[in-house]
């Protein structure tokens, strides 16, 4: 279980982010058309995990617009935003803004994903979300970088994560 803060008050996670160097856990998500993404369908590719409560929020709305704007320059790599947030509400959000390098999964059916990477949210008002984190894995799906944002309202550290891609 992760300490995390919600504006200074202090909420818990379910667990801990994978360890770096280990095999991150394999998952189901769901696409904007309710298919179903695993994170067996990016093999061979790098992947960036930017996790989040809600698109619909100031501070993980800059998160996803950042990632998009860097994901253009990144080789090999796939940037994957990841909320309980409805598929519905991730693709107006993007369609809104003109998003189109960074991929939306939800994982609103069962939050398996948010129990099984330890980021979904256990206690406070955002009991059920996702916390906000990053992980960031290689070809072969081994954990290369995890940051678990300690104050909820603030962005990830963006260039260290993009630092290990590099």
């Amino acid at each position: 279980m992760a300490s995390i803060t919600l504006k200074g008050d202090t909420i818990h996670t379910s667990g801990v982010l994978p360890e770096r160097n280990t095999q991150a856990p394999d998952f189901e998500l769901i696409n904007a058309d309710l298919s179903v993404t695993k994170l067996s369908d990016y093999k061979g590719s790098r992947v960036v995990l930017n996790i989040f409560p809600s698109v619909d929020t100031g501070t993980c709305a800059a998160s996803v617009r950042a990632f998009n704007k860097e994901a253009n320059n990144l080789e090999n790599t796939k940037v994957l935003c990841v909320s309980r947030d409805l598929p519905f509400a991730q693709a107006r959000f993007c369609g809104a803004e003109g998003l189109e390098n960074v991929v939306n999964h939800s994982d609103f059916k069962d939050g398996k994903f948010g129990k099984d990477y330890g980021v979904e949210i256990v206690d406070g008002p955002l009991q059920g979300l996702h916390s906000r984190a990053v992980v960031v894995l290689n070809e072969e799906g081994t954990v290369m970088y995890t940051e678990q944002v300690a104050e909820i309202t603030e962005e990830p550290n963006y260039a260290a994560a993009l630092e290990v891609l590099s």
